[in-house]
């Protein structure tokens, strides 16, 4: 590695697997100090042993996103307090997602689904990123999703929250970007989780199908980008969404 993020700090939610855990290790790797953040406390644990064994700097602090006001703003305290004071980098990674259709998805489920991708990142960042612009540094790296702006038969409620997401980025861009505090996006495509067997298919694998790449990614291509949206390299990056989705969005390959 190049020491991209030296002396650099990161908070990354969702941290604790997939693609979380590869920006977590990815940034670890670059030179950033970086705290863990999710629900368990064992897969935390994991990554933060992973990533010290590695040589990097890392702690763990459990978070459950609920989408309130208090939690993100508990969160952003506590990790500013381990990361000696400040946040140079947020990434909003943490997410669920519905396997309801819209007639079948209750009110229950539309606002918890809500809460935690959008309600969850806006008051998060609305406790961090305030501070950045005091500083006049800092990056926003929020993920969104290749179904935010190509639409398919399922997932609705999730695509629309990952919509927000993208807006937000925009939003946040024109807000915070004059105090030198940049906020991007990364779309990504399906990305098969390491936890999944080989010889288990995953269930958007058919969605990539007529795409250049012709097949899902790994978290690894994600955290690539995350890394440079995070680092100098991209100071000139405002406000954009990048598709890292294997050309699911932008082409199609038409078979002969």
């Amino acid at each position: 590695m190049t020491d991209r993020l030296k002396d650099k700090t990161a908070l990354i939610t969702g941290a604790t697997s997939n693609i979380g855990r590869a920006i977590a290790t990815a940034f670890a790797a670059e030179g950033a100090q970086v705290v863990v953040s999710g629900r368990s406390a064992q897969r935390g644990g994991e990554v933060v042993a992973e990533i010290r064994a590695a040589g990097g700097r890392a702690d763990f602090i459990a978070a459950d996103l609920d989408g309130s006001a208090a939690v993100s703003a508990a969160l952003a305290a506590e990790a500013t307090r381990v990361l000696g004071g400040r946040i140079d980098i947020l990434v909003n990674n943490a997410g669920i997602f519905p396997g309801a259709g819209t007639a079948a998805t209750d009110e229950t489920s539309f606002d918890e689904v809500y809460a935690v991708n959008v309600k969850a990142p806006f008051f998060l960042t609305a406790a961090i990123a305030p501070a950045m612009a005091a500083r006049g540094d800092g990056a926003v790296i929020n993920l969104g999703s290749w179904i935010a702006r190509l639409g398919i038969p399922v997932g609705a409620l999730y695509s629309s929250t990952k919509g927000a997401v993208e807006t937000l980025t925009r939003a946040w861009a024109a807000e915070f970007g004059p105090a030198g505090v940049r906020v991007n996006a990364i779309s990504p495509g399906v990305v098969r989780s390491p936890e999944l067997p080989q010889d288990v298919s995953h269930p958007g694998e058919a969605m990539m199908n007529g795409t250049p790449f012709g097949g899902s990614g790994s978290p690894d291509a994600i955290a690539h980008a995350a890394v440079y949206l995070a680092s100098d390299e991209a100071k000139f990056v405002q406000g954009t969404v990048i598709d890292v989705d294997g050309g699911r969005v932008a082409v199609a390959v038409i078979a002969s």
